[in-house]
């Protein structure tokens, strides 16, 4: 079947938000096929007939353009930093109620769940805090109950959480019962009126999610992910995602490498927010409290020799040189903090000044890859790979992009290079 016409991309786009272009048009023409030859539809038309009157056909479609990508502790000094500023934020409640936070795209579950086990790590008790995790594919929410996991969703070579967190089971690993407790699952739409009413959250993690959505779109959910924060919470997103919240008046806390944004103040004689985070240079793994039950410490991603997440900002090579590293600090910090524009500038900038290294190029990929232009994302990401080919950042969007456009064996080759390259590093 040819989809040779725009209704199909259109019902994508209406019910998951999704702009055709950031996958391809050869991406969901293949689901489209896959999904009217199951259900025995001779034709384009038949498949949309049937599309338009059946919600368990639109549900099924849905599921087979999606591609989840996702495990443990990605972007591990996120869950560092949550660790740190939840807290401070459940001290401020003293026992008034738990922390609320909120994940989504939830996926099959390892986000919500990383969230629970940083905080079990932080030395939180599981009645400090509740997270509710959303996702649109009931399949995914399925698995994510389910709670089983294979090697796919423990990367890199700090996976000492899986020691604490889970018990091997014949098909893989499986979530322990007290951190499965501490999270809730349910089929939701970002894109419906009734989640912006829902009461807000403490904390909401919801990354790498814009970048399939048009300009429009990715408005309206960024607006919608204002709604869920309090106005004294915290919001996480994904790496090159900040450049649209400043302008609906949210801004970076400051803290590197975590991608954490809060509501700006509306002016500068505004009272604080009840809880306002210190901000600080960069995560640092928080101490158990003391009567906290005996377990081993967080993940520590900034200080660790893993090749499966390195610091961002200071590559090895150039640390000599502080004007040089000075620069790169300039440039990650404008990245995290939404500034495309002044941050693509000053990669160009340094591309004309000085040796290139693959964490510039890393970053002009994830900022290809916010103003949706998927092919020169990759292209950056080929080079950065070309300079340092075990640069884990770039492995880890590549492969994402990849797995997206429907080339899982492209992606499946780049993840096995990452985690060769983790298991080397760890053996030194």
């Amino acid at each position: 079947m040819k989809a040779d016409d725009s209704r199909f991309f259109s019902f994508l786009k209406e019910r998951i938000g999704l702009d055709v272009t950031s996958v391809g048009e050869a991406i969901i023409e293949r689901a489209l096929r896959q999904r009217a030859t199951a259900a025995h539809c001779p034709d384009s038309d038949a498949y949309w007939h049937l599309l338009v009157s059946s919600p368990q056909e639109q549900q099924a479609l849905i599921e087979a353009v999606i591609v989840p990508e996702t495990w443990f502790f990605r972007y591990p000094e996120s869950f560092v930093t949550l660790g740190m500023l939840a807290r401070e934020r459940i001290a401020s409640l003293a026992g008034v109620r738990p922390l609320r936070i909120l994940s989504l795209p939830c996926s099959t579950g390892e986000e919500p769940y990383s969230i629970a086990m940083a905080l079990f790590d932080a030395g939180v008790d599981a009645r400090h805090f509740k997270v509710d995790a959303i996702d649109i594919s009931p399949v995914s929410i399925a698995k994510a109950e389910h709670g089983i996991y294979g090697k796919n969703s423990f990367r890199g070579s700090d996976t000492g959480f899986r020691e604490r967190y889970f018990n091997p089971v014949a098909d893989g690993f499986e979530i322990a019962d007290s951190v499965r407790a501490c999270v809730s699952f349910q089929a939701g739409n970002l894109l419906d009126p009734k989640l912006a009413s829902q009461v807000a959250y403490d904390i909401v993690f919801c990354r790498n999610l814009v970048i399939y959505f048009d300009r429009q779109t990715q408005q309206h959910v960024f607006k919608v992910l204002k709604q869920l924060t309090r106005e004294d919470g915290l919001l996480f997103i994904g790496p090159a995602e900040g450049n649209l919240l400043a302008s609906i008046g949210m801004r970076s806390i400051g803290i590197a490498q975590s991608f954490v944004f809060r509501h700006a103040p509306i002016e500068p004689t505004a009272p604080a927010p009840a809880w306002t985070p210190a901000p600080v240079a960069a995560p640092v793994a928080p101490r158990p409290a003391p009567d906290a039950p005996a377990r081993a410490p967080a993940p520590r991603p900034v200080a660790r020799t893993s090749a499966a997440f390195p610091p961002i900002v200071k590559p090895v090579a150039v640390t000599g040189n502080s004007e040089v590293s000075a620069l790169l600090d300039r440039i990650a910090g404008l990245a995290n903090e939404g500034k495309s524009a002044e941050a693509r500038a000053a990669c160009e900038r340094y591309l004309q000044q000085h040796e290139p290294v693959a964490q510039v190029f890393y970053w002009l990929g994830l900022l290809s890859e916010v103003e949706g232009s998927v092919a020169q994302a990759q292209g950056f990401y080929r080079k950065a790979l070309y300079l340092q080919p075990q640069h884990s950042e770039s492995l880890a969007q590549l492969a994402a992009l990849l797995a997206a456009q429907g080339d899982s064996a492209g992606a499946r080759r780049l993840q096995d290079r990452a985690a060769r390259g983790a298991n080397k590093q760890g053996n030194h």
